[in-house]
C-alpha cells in the first residue's frame, strides 16, 4: 500500500519532536531496488513514485487512492532518472535516460514500464505526478538541454546550475514544473536567499549525496523554522507555506518539483537570512 501523508497547517509545526518532523515531511525509502514505491500527498494531491528496477521491469500501476484504472488516466506525472541508465517505456514507445534526464508524460497515457540497463548499477527513476485537466504531448530532454540558468556565487558557497525542464518557456505541462539543480564543487548552499509560494507546493529530492555526507534542509515558516538531515534519495515534502533551503557537508544534487496555482517560476516571496528565526 502506498504512504499516504495528509495535509499539515504551520501550527504543527512548533513543539514538534525531530521523529515527528521526519514523518510528516521526509520520505526515506521511496527508492527501493525491485519495487515501485508511491507517496499519495494531499498537497495539491501530488503522487510522488519511487521506481528501481534490477533484474525485471516494473509496471506504473494505479493506486486506490486516486481512483482510476490506469495512473495516468486524469493525471501527467514528471520523471528524471537520478540513477544509473534506464528506460522508460510508454505505450510501447521507448525513451532511454541517462543520470539526470526528465521525461513528461501526459493525462491518458496507459502502460508505463521501468528499466534499467544493468541490474547491478540500476536506474533510479523519481516521477513526480499531479491531476491534469488536458493531455500535453510526451516530452524527453536530455541534461543540459532544457533552460539552463547560472545562479549563486562560490564565494557565498552557492555556485549552482539549475536546469528547468518542465516549466512555462520549456516542455509543456499543466501543472507540473520540474527541474534539476547541481551544487559545483565546493560549493553547499542550495535556495538562499529562501523564499515561500504560497500558490504551489514543492518536493526537493535529493540525490548525488555520498554516503557519509548529508544536507540539512530548513523547512517551516521564515520565523519558525526546523531542520531535517537528509541522505541519499530522501524526499521532502514542502507545503506552500514552508520554506526549502538547506546546506550540505558535501556538494549534492536535487530534483526540484512544484505543482500548484501557476506555473510561474519566479512567482515567489524571498526571505532575507536576517529575518529568518
Amino acid at each position: 500500500m502506498p504512504a499516504v501523508h495528509g495535509p499539515t497547517a504551520p501550527e504543527q509545526i512548533p513543539g514538534a519532536t525531530q521523529q515527528q518532523l521526519r514523518d510528516r515531511y521526509l520520505v526515506e525509502d521511496l527508492f527501493t531496488p525491485g519495487s515501485v514505491r508511491t507517496v499519495v500527498t494531499h498537497y495539491d494531491r501530488v503522487v510522488a513514485v519511487g521506481a528501481v528496477p534490477t533484474d525485471a521491469p516494473l509496471a506504473l500501476e494505479a493506486v486506490p487512492e486516486i481512483r482510476s484504472e490506469q495512473f495516468l488516466d486524469h493525471r501527467e506525472i514528471g520523471i528524471v532518472n537520478i540513477g544509473a541508465g534506464g528506460t522508460v517505456v510508454a505505450d510501447g514507445e521507448r525513451h532511454a535516460m541517462v543520470t539526470g534526464a526528465c521525461l513528461y508524460l501526459g493525462r491518458g497515457t496507459r502502460d508505463v514500464t521501468f528499466e534499467s540497463d544493468d541490474a547491478e548499477t540500476p536506474a533510479r527513476f523519481y516521477g513526480f505526478s499531479a491531476p491534469a485537466h488536458t493531455t500535453y504531448p510526451t516530452a524527453l530532454v536530455e541534461p543540459g538541454q532544457g533552460t539552463v540558468r547560472e545562479l549563486g556565487d562560490p564565494l557565498t558557497s552557492n555556485r549552482r546550475t539549475l536546469n528547468q525542464y518542465i516549466h512555462e518557456n520549456g516542455v509543456r505541462s499543466c501543472q507540473v514544473v520540474m527541474g534539476v539543480t547541481q551544487l559545483h564543487p565546493g560549493s553547499m548552499w542550495n535556495t538562499m536567499p529562501a523564499h515561500t509560494h504560497d500558490r504551489r507546493t514543492e518536493f526537493y529530492v535529493y540525490f548525488d549525496v555520498p554516503e557519509d555526507a548529508r544536507v540539512v534542509h530548513l523547512m517551516g515558516e521564515p520565523a519558525e523554522t526546523r531542520h531535517l538531515l537528509v541522505g541519499d534519495g530522501g524526499l521532502v515534502l514542502s507545503p506552500s507555506w514552508s520554506i526549502h533551503s538547506g546546506v550540505g557537508t558535501s556538494n549534492y544534487s536535487f530534483v526540484w518539483a512544484m505543482a500548484g496555482e501557476n506555473q510561474s517560476f519566479d512567482d515567489m516571496d524571498g526571505v532575507a537570512i536576517v529575518d529568518m528565526k
